[in-house]
């Protein structure tokens, strides 16, 4: 978002409010006060915050925003509460929400709504400007409407990332080695007969359950829909009958409440929506989840937390005491 955010506004003569710090802290209430007293214009959020925001009990309709004139979304794929809370609570039901999709090694979005274009709940519009995406199946063939298959992108673009410092290789094998000649983003996507395009979360976070196969989003939307969740991350952990199964690990709304029966209930609305294939194994409870500083849920993370694994490069997070916490809670369940 850097080069896109800075450079772009700036250059567009446009002003850009950078603050620091928890976004719930002093107050549930902080980012609302701050579009009142900047007259902020155009937010832009992540579904992980909408969610910490709406957990912690935070009031936009207390404050003035009237300035706003737009709502953005990006980081992970947004889910139907969180978009609807955006846009009934924060918009009023009148500002559109720009739910896009891009990457640092993109430097824009590949895909992006446009204000002057009617949206659609959870869709991410269609192709920016300037940028040859398809969604296609495993031997590089363009799906058809309502099919899920890989992001992609068959032309350069200006802002194209050209390498990796010093890894040429892991350039190669992370984006264009799939699938010759084509960038493979390492996004779930799709698209419906009116044109407009989904997410579905990252490919390389699929669960493979039994042979088959879904993102970790759907999974998480739904064991968001129960009413003690304030977010969870479902995660593959190995399996020695099904090769792999799901683990969830989520965050209570009110941590002293009475938690005995949140596993058997995540486990039946999982069942309920998804089908016995993909009921958790394990409901974990934990306090938090790790997250970049830009509130991303970092699921390699998780998936380490609850296996014993080296987690990697954990400099990026905001809390990384949240690994350990994770882990614990799981040994203890």
């Amino acid at each position: 978002m850097g080069p896109w955010e800075i450079v772009g506004a700036l250059a567009l003569g446009g002003t850009v409010l950078l603050t620091e710090g928890a976004p719930t802290h002093p107050t549930p209430d902080r980012l609302w006060e701050q579009v009142a007293r900047h007259h902020v214009t155009t937010l832009g959020v992540s579904p992980t915050l909408v969610r910490a925001l709406t957990a912690s009990g935070s009031h936009p309709d207390h404050h003035d925003r009237s300035s706003l004139r737009i709502l953005a979304s990006t980081g992970e794929p947004i889910d139907p509460d969180s978009y609807l809370w955006l846009h009934r609570e924060v918009g009023e039901e009148r500002l559109p929400l720009i739910n896009i999709s891009g990457g640092t090694e993109i430097g824009a979005c590949f895909l992006s709504p446009h204000p002057v274009v009617p949206t659609r709940l959870l869709s991410v519009g269609g192709p920016a400007l300037g940028m040859a995406v398809d969604v296609v199946d495993q031997a590089g063939r363009s799906a058809g409407a309502g099919d899920v298959g890989e992001l992609v992108c068959g032309q350069p673009w200006p802002s194209m990332t050209r390498g990796i410092w010093g890894d040429p290789e892991r350039y190669l094998d992370a984006y264009w080695r799939r699938i010759p000649d084509t960038w493979v983003h390492g996004d779930w996507a799709s698209r419906d007969d009116d044109g407009y395009w989904y997410l579905h979360g990252r490919s390389d976070d699929t669960l493979n359950i039994a042979g088959k196969r879904i993102g970790p989003a759907e999974v998480e939307s739904v064991v968001a829909m129960h009413a003690d969740v304030a977010e969870c991350a479902a995660v593959a952990v190995p399996d020695p009958v099904k090769g792999e199964s799901i683990w969830v690990v989520v965050v209570p709304k009110v941590s002293d409440h009475e938690l005995d029966d949140l596993e058997p209930q995540v486990r039946s609305i999982v069942r309920e929506h998804l089908g016995g294939s993909f009921t958790p194994a394990r409901v974990v409870v934990a306090a938090a989840l790790p997250k970049t500083r830009s509130a991303k849920i970092v699921r390699r993370a998780v998936r380490a937390a609850v296996t014993g694994e080296d987690p990697g490069d954990v400099s990026t997070l905001e809390d990384p005491s949240a690994i350990e916490a994770i882990r614990v809670a799981a040994a203890r369940t």
